[in-house]
């Protein structure tokens, strides 16, 4: 199966930044796009930012100009650098692969998630 592994989550301060990993192990033939979610205590998931494998970026309104995703095809990696982060942006952040074809078919997947807070 593959497998999505995140990391670079943990506490930081309000205004502090954080670098967030998503890996990816099996064998993978191709996918269409990359992205993070976000969810808080008691809300919904929600989308963060999306990349496809040409480049092409999205960001939610609410971290647009502080968050920055990119990713690393060979790697079968994506990253989101967090800056200027703020108590609300405090959730459980998750990775998502749309489209992975691999030895199992296609479909999608997602990491277990990692914890980000933003806290005085």
């Amino acid at each position: 199966q593959v497998q999505l592994v995140e990391s670079g989550g943990g506490l930081v301060q309000p205004g502090g930044s954080l670098r967030l990993s998503c890996v990816a192990s099996g064998t993978i033939f191709s996918i269409t796009a990359m992205g993070w979610y976000r969810q808080a205590p008691g809300k919904e998931r929600e989308l963060v930012a999306i990349i496809t494998r040409s480049g092409s970026t999205h960001y939610a309104d609410s971290v647009k100009g502080r968050f920055t995703i990119s990713s690393d095809n060979a790697k079968n990696t994506v990253y989101l650098q967090m800056n200027s982060l703020k108590p609300e942006d405090t959730a459980a952040y998750y990775c998502k692969y749309d489209n992975v074809r691999s030895q199992f078919g296609m479909k999608d997947y997602w990491g277990q998630g990692i914890q980000v807070t933003v806290s005085s």
